[in-house]
């Protein structure tokens, strides 16, 4: 239980190129869902709040705090002591940034915040957003997958009691967004037959908010397994339909 106490929620809120109309679209609309599970829930005291922008959200629960440059976090210091849990959803799309800073959004700002936050609340749970087909061997072709697996590495080895990693495949936009190219628009708009073809291959995105929220809420007891990838499992319903992988 997490009564009397904070929960840090963290956002996708780091892209080369923010004021794009995709951009805001996905940043908008994930802040808006995590947001929605993590103030509703009774066991949560105080939700944290970090991003570049305002939400413009007024709730008794709500603690926001606006910061910008994410390969510094230490001025966060402050904000991140005694929290009891963090949802790090981080990330921008593929082919949108040059290599160096898709590994600089993807690695290097994982594990900066990661450090602050283990050296103000070591015992924080953590559910970190990955990808599907991250590779933390690194023998991955794929930039994608070698940081997406460089980033989980590390947070496993930073030493929080509980991590819980979401290999998520296509994430579904249940609210209208701008979508960043041709595959993703092509892909909502087959989304039904998808679904019903490859079930296991997809996940709306109130569900993955949802259940990322619920992980480190109830704190479940650290499993031998602690990676949950949408391939290898129903889709995430509730807590109980996720399966380890």
């Amino acid at each position: 239980m997490l009564t009397g106490r904070k929960c840090a929620h963290w956002h996708e809120c780091f892209f080369a190129s923010p004021d794009t109309p995709c951009h805001r679209g996905r940043e908008r609309n994930g802040r808006r869902l995590r947001l929605r599970y993590a103030l509703a829930d009774s066991a949560v005291a105080r939700v944290t709040s970090i991003g570049r922008k305002t939400q413009a959200i007024s709730h008794p629960k709500l603690e926001e705090i606006i910061h910008r440059d994410f390969a510094d976090c230490s001025t966060l210091a402050g904000a991140l002591s005694g929290q009891d849990a963090a949802v790090f959803c981080l990330g921008t799309y593929t082919g949108s940034v040059s290599d160096a800073e898709l590994r600089k959004i993807t690695v290097d700002y994982t594990v900066e915040f990661a450090r602050v936050l283990h050296g103000g609340s070591p015992g924080a749970a953590f559910s970190f957003l990955s990808g599907n087909g991250a590779d933390p061997t690194g023998r991955s072709r794929l930039a994608f997958a070698r940081y997406k697996g460089e980033a989980e590495k590390a947070l496993l080895g930073a030493g929080f009691p509980q991590v819980y990693i979401f290999r998520h495949a296509y994430i579904y936009p249940v609210e209208p967004r701008m979508e960043p190219n041709l595959s993703y628009r092509l892909l909502r708009a087959v989304y039904p037959a998808f679904r019903a073809l490859f079930p296991n291959q997809v996940i709306p995105a109130d569900d993955l908010a949802r259940v990322m929220v619920e992980v480190v809420v109830q704190k479940i007891p650290k499993p031998e397994r602690q990676i949950f990838e949408t391939g290898t499992s129903a889709p995430w319903r509730s807590l109980a339909d996720v399966h380890q992988r």
